[in-house]
């Protein structure tokens, strides 16, 4: 979700068409330009994105980012944002941090953009034991993203993890308005509700959880937690 929004920023409408339809068509249009500079570059790394060639797509936006530092074509931030989305679904969560960094450093970012920039820099702080920064960043995010449900996911979770349950449960209320139908955001909810001692709305949401998904990794994580309800059954 994150991933494909942030894709699609600053790039030329014809090149995220291509790179959404034909993935590979598009790196080969791209690797034939590559020389035009930061455009080719984001171009590639879009249509590398679409094949799920996350590491190669991010180093293609870190080379965008640094041709648009040097053109100074006000687009450098974006692929930096970019860069380091990138770097997070490829399993690389230092190399998203200092993307990031770089991103928001440069300033220019504003509105959504900024927010989503600054939720990605929060799951790099987190995948690297930082949960104190992540949670400055959370709060940023919610504050300019409030409308991606996956802002108040992480930041409930991150609450939850930290003993907060007050805020994570207003936090995972935010996210549920936003997105019930998403297994993620009611295995959450479960979660919370187990924490807080209700069973009762750990058990409702854990099955909504399972129904939603249930060959999907949220989906399984519910369907085990449901299984501690089972054990509990009179036989």
């Amino acid at each position: 979700m994150i991933l494909l929004a942030l894709l699609a920023q600053a790039a030329a409408p014809s090149c995220t068409a291509l790179a959404r339809t034909d993935p590979a068509a598009a790196e080969r249009a791209a690797r034939a330009t590559v020389g035009g500079g930061a455009t080719a570059r984001q171009c590639l790394g879009l249509a590398l994105a679409g094949q799920e060639r996350f590491a190669e797509a991010a180093a293609a936006f870190t080379e965008a980012a640094r041709a648009g530092e040097l053109a100074r074509d006000g687009k450098a931030a974006d692929y930096w944002a970019q860069a380091g989305n990138a770097w997070l679904a490829a399993g690389s969560a230092a190399k998203a941090r200092a993307a990031l960094d770089a991103a928001l450093a440069a300033g220019t970012l504003e509105g959504l953009a900024r927010g989503e920039a600054h939720l990605d820099r929060a799951r790099a702080l987190v995948a690297t034991g930082q949960p104190a920064a992540a949670r400055t960043d959370l709060d940023q995010a919610t504050a300019l993203a409030g409308d991606d449900p996956l802002a108040w996911l992480l930041s409930a979770t991150l609450a939850r993890r930290e003993g907060d349950l007050p805020r994570a449960r207003a936090d995972i209320a935010q996210a549920l308005r936003r997105s019930a139908d998403d297994a993620q955001v009611q295995l959450e909810a479960g979660n919370i509700a187990a924490a807080a001692g209700e069973a009762d709305k750990a058990e409702a949401a854990w099955k909504e959880a399972a129904r939603l998904a249930p060959d999907a990794p949220a989906g399984r994580s519910a369907a085990n937690a449901l299984a501690q309800f089972a054990s509990k059954e009179p036989k």
